[in-house]
């Protein structure tokens, strides 16, 4: 983990970063489901989920999988201190996550570009969510803006 995050000045293009592993648990994917309001069979009928579902496992919302990757994005310390909005992006969902599944980020800066106002710019994040076993599980392109070191 960086102490401090990085300033739009010191980004460049093609960049990469990783993030530490996390273990998705079934408790984690029932506390997520019960604290978002997910009431959907899929996700809370276990006898459903073995006769019904494609996998017959618990398996995580694609909206955890996306808050936990960006939970894993936050504690590199990317952008502690220094970012400023989260402005939406793209998100793919290309494989599920599973109870028991280990997921991790490979964060690659796509592009930045300064705006009008000079303590800021705008940095797009490619961000590919990976399992245990080295498949994607998601594909995120995001923008965030980042602020840019003060001059004097």
């Amino acid at each position: 983990m960086i102490g401090h995050g990085v300033y739009f000045d010191d980004y460049k293009v093609g960049t990469t970063y990783q993030t530490l592993g996390r273990t998705i648990s079934e408790t984690d994917i029932v506390n997520f489901v019960n604290l978002g309001g997910f009431t959907e069979p899929l996700f809370m009928d276990m006898e459903y989920v073995k006769k019904e579902s494609l996998y017959g496992t618990r398996m995580a919302p694609g909206a955890m999988t996306f808050t936990m990757s960006e939970g894993l994005v936050m504690q590199t310390g990317l952008i502690h201190g220094v970012g400023m909005a989260w402005l939406g992006g793209e998100v793919k969902v290309t494989a599920p996550v599973l109870a028991g599944d280990t997921i991790r980020v490979e964060v690659e800066i796509a592009d930045k570009r300064e705006t009008k106002k000079p303590d800021r710019g705008i940095v797009t994040y490619k961000h590919r969510v990976v399992n245990q076993r080295g498949e994607t599980v998601m594909e995120l392109t995001l923008q965030r803006m980042i602020k840019r070191k003060k001059t004097n």
